[in-house]
């Protein structure tokens, strides 16, 4: 049975499709953030062990959030690794790296993600899909606060 929703179906495919690589950038991201928070060390540990802990719980709310309007959208949900590592542009982190590092690549991985949402949103006004709209909004909004607040961890005085 087809849902009901406010998109024609073929563009519902098409932006389900464009959110399912989002995801799986979401998702990898959220496991670089883990990562990242359980393998911090240096003179700024515990700020950034906090820090990267608010964000990585943050993200794992965003990702129920994304995965529930793909099914929305009447769409499979990619939910394995498997499916995450064909699907996602954003790079795991294999290596250990300082604290300086990983601010950097976190950084640049949001900033990623918000122009990635920013295009998704463009395809879904174009449609009319609101409820995929105001996802992403809120999305880019707390992508661009954070790429704001680990920007700012980084200057120096």
């Amino acid at each position: 049975m087809e849902p009901l929703i406010s998109t024609q179906n073929q563009h519902q495919q098409k932006i389900a499709d464009e959110l399912s690589h989002f995801l799986a950038d979401s998702y990898v991201l959220y496991l670089k953030t883990q990562n990242y928070h359980w393998n911090v060390s240096g003179p700024n540990f515990y700020a950034l062990h906090l820090m990267f802990e608010a964000q990585y719980k943050e993200l794992a709310d965003a990702i129920d959030i994304i995965a529930e309007r793909i099914r929305s959208l009447g769409s499979h949900t990619p939910a394995s690794f498997a499916e995450y590592g064909k699907l996602s542009s954003i790079k795991e982190e294999t290596h250990t790296v300082t604290a300086e590092e990983m601010v950097k690549k976190l950084m640049k991985d949001h900033e990623t993600l918000s122009q990635q949402a920013n295009l998704i949103l463009s395809k879904a006004e174009k449609n009319n899909d609101q409820g995929t709209m105001d996802m992403l909004i809120q999305r880019i909004r707390e992508h661009d606060k954070t790429a704001w607040m680990l920007r700012s961890t980084l200057e120096k005085k």
